[in-house]
């Protein structure tokens, strides 16, 4: 299992996603799922993946390589003109891997299961935040609903969904993801540490931060801590029920 979190708010786009994969309690590996490809100045373009690691990984390397070779002239990752046209492609890519992999009878939503948060900005359009299903096709985040999750959602969705809106802060989406991040690593051990986050600034066209977190970075140990006894002080001052 993993968790990614993709959010849209007016000053840009964060990133976050766990890099646990397991097969079982006894069979636990590290893998990033982040994966991004910048041209500064032109381009910033952010891929999260969840689900089937051996289909996640075909797609980011077939994405990787046609991007970086001259003589497949197909279009690339560095060459679309605009989000949604890099939302197509990917989805485009996922629906040929899976069917390149796929025995007869098998689709997208059996064994080869995977999706994508797909996010990041092109010189002279805005910044967009897609979610890319194993069918290949995607929607588009809104005004009502500025965040994408895939994977382990349920734990983490409630903070996100009180705090963020479109008009918060590049800090305040950045802190809201951690404790997602911490909630759902409290209720669900096939999401753990390291972390990888990503925060892009809207129109710098360049990653403002990329950090791995890891179970020794002192802020998310604080926000881990504080987060807790937070949330047990508030709960010990609501009143009791009054229903007798």
């Amino acid at each position: 299992m993993t968790y990614c979190v993709g959010l849209r708010i007016d000053s840009g786009l964060v990133f976050m996603s766990d890099t646990r994969t397991n097969a079982g309690i006894d069979s636990i590996s590290t893998f990033r799922k982040m994966h991004v490809w910048e041209e500064p100045g032109e381009r910033v373009i952010v891929l999260l993946t969840a689900g089937n690691l051996a289909t996640t990984q075909s797609v980011v390397s077939l994405l990787d390589e046609r991007s970086k070779s001259i003589a497949d002239r197909v279009t690339t990752l560095l060459e679309t003109p605009s989000m949604y046209q890099t939302a197509r492609l990917v989805g485009n890519t996922v629906k040929e891997v899976i069917s390149s992999h796929a025995d007869a009878g098998q689709k997208a939503d059996s064994y080869f299961n995977a999706s994508f948060i797909l996010g990041g900005q092109i010189k002279g359009t805005p910044p967009r935040l897609f979610q890319i299903y194993p069918e290949g096709n995607f929607i588009e985040c809104s005004e009502d609903t500025p965040f994408f999750q895939i994977g382990e959602t349920k734990y983490g969705k409630p903070i996100i969904d009180r705090v963020i809106t479109r008009r918060a802060s590049l800090l305040d989406a950045t802190k809201c993801t951690i404790v997602s991040f911490d909630s759902t690593m409290r209720s669900n051990i096939s999401v753990g540490l390291p972390i990888d986050l990503l925060v892009y600034e809207t129109d710098t066209l360049t990653v403002k931060l990329k950090r791995r977190i890891d179970e020794t970075d002192p802020y998310f140990q604080m926000v881990h801590t504080q987060w807790g006894e937070g949330l047990r002080r508030v709960f010990a001052q609501l009143p009791n029920p009054d229903w007798a």
